[in-house]
């Protein structure tokens, strides 16, 4: 095909875009048109229409057409809009709302867009008619299953992620360890979105899949306050023990994963170093946590009602976030003194309390070129080792005897994997 043989047929899949585009929104609007005098203004062929002159008008490429036929759109919604407002006798007056205006005025623009992006302008139509077919659910969930404490958590998620985020310095800073503000409060965002993830996991799935699901997550903030809280749970509710003792066991999963989804984000050079030992201990703590799960038995309780509180513990995530900086400070300290005994016995004492921050922080030296992957590795070793101790406790502590003593099991032979590999491998350990 000749590039002058190429333009009619861009052309033509753009206006067949378009048809498309209308024909799909048209079809829903169709359906909720009703019958007789109160019937709504726009139908099929009304918005089949206007997407076809949004893409004529695109083709001919001449904006001030494009602008001219965007404003007759608007002009006729308003009218439709206002001719659905007439008082009919001895009824109140009707509320129709706007969708249906709206929606035509759209559905020019996807028109207008299917010319220059036939791919895109499709994907859109098809969003735009979900949108409105969805209406009675959508409906439900903002008024009858979201709570206002879930919007608010929700809306407070949004405002970090896409209005703070973005202003917060990215460049390292020296005060921090050579790490960047920006990662700190990225570390927070990503604590609250698993938070939410697990909380829609526990109200989706009910008790059973949920709490597993919910301490998978709950892990990646952090693994031993998720034992705590099975645990507690456990003691509580002994119904509930074996979907507690699994949730328990997938947070220690969610160290290994977190810890490789670290490393890819701030070291990705040094990823391949650690995947393998990393990768065993995941892969046998998911092992003995599915083990766990399918042994809770099929009772599954029904999904938890919402809650006035919102799912997101902001106080806990901004905590882990302060303790990442903190620790990044001093495992720099500790190994610009000390050198790799200093870099290690920092690492150990801070994943005493959290395993998460040491690594960020040997990541963080690592991309300065201060240490090697091999130490990079030894050092993430010797961290989860060391806050296993801190969640066998905890378990014991938490679930009582039989509770920590699975608890223990698993971390032992998760860790002792990732140990095993790493030996495996060849080059220096830390034993």
């Amino acid at each position: 095909m000749t590039p002058t043989d190429a333009a009619p047929v861009a052309v033509g899949l753009g206006l067949a875009a378009a048809l498309g585009s209308g024909l799909l929104i048209g079809l829903e609007r169709e359906r909720r048109k009703g019958h007789g005098g109160t019937r709504a203004a726009a139908g099929i062929r009304s918005f089949t229409l206007a997407a076809v002159g949004g893409g004529i008008a695109q083709t001919l490429q001449q904006p001030l057409l494009v602008a001219l036929g965007a404003l007759l759109v608007a002009l006729l919604s308003a009218v439709a809009y206002w001719k659905s407002r007439e008082r009919l006798p001895g009824r109140p007056p009707p509320d129709p709302g706007l969708t249906t205006e709206l929606a035509l005025f759209i559905t020019y623009l996807v028109g207008v867009l299917s010319v220059q992006q036939p791919a895109l302008g499709a994907g859109a139509s098809v969003v735009v008619a979900t949108l409105l077919a969805s209406r009675e659910r959508l409906h439900r969930f903002a008024t009858v299953l979201l709570s206002e404490g879930e919007l608010h958590d929700a809306l407070l998620l949004a405002a970090l992620a896409l209005v703070l985020l973005p202003l917060v310095p990215a460049a390292a800073q020296p005060w921090l360890g050579g790490m960047a503000p920006r990662t700190l409060l990225l570390t927070a965002v990503l604590i609250l979105s698993l938070q939410a993830a697990g909380h829609v996991a526990l109200r989706l799935l009910g008790s059973r899949a949920g709490l597993a699901l919910s301490g998978l997550f709950s892990g990646f903030v952090s693994s031993t306050a998720t034992i705590a809280s099975m645990g507690a749970r456990a003691r509580a509710e002994p119904a509930q023990r074996g979907a507690c003792l699994s949730g328990a066991l997938f947070s220690t999963a969610a160290t290994w994963l977190q810890v490789l989804m670290m490393l890819a984000a701030l070291a990705p050079a040094a990823l391949p170093a650690l995947l393998p030992a990393a990768a065993a201990g995941a892969a046998t703590a998911l092992a003995g946590a599915a083990l766990a799960w399918r042994r809770a038995g099929a009772g599954a309780a029904p999904a938890p009602a919402a809650a006035k509180r919102g799912p997101l513990r902001l106080r806990e995530a901004l905590a882990v976030s302060a303790m990442l900086g903190a620790v990044a400070v001093g495992v720099a300290w500790g190994q610009r003194h000390f050198g790799q005994a200093g870099l290690m016995a920092g690492t150990a004492l801070a994943a005493l309390a959290d395993a998460q921050s040491p690594v960020a922080a040997l990541a963080t030296l690592f991309g300065e070129g201060r240490i090697d992957a091999a130490a990079l590795r030894d050092g993430v070793l010797v961290g989860v080792l060391a806050n296993s101790l801190t969640r066998t406790v905890t378990g014991f502590v938490a679930g009582g005897r039989g509770f920590g003593a699975v608890v223990m099991l698993s971390l032992l032979l998760s860790t002792g994997a990732a140990l095993a590999v790493a030996w495996a491998q060849g080059g220096p350990t830390p034993f």
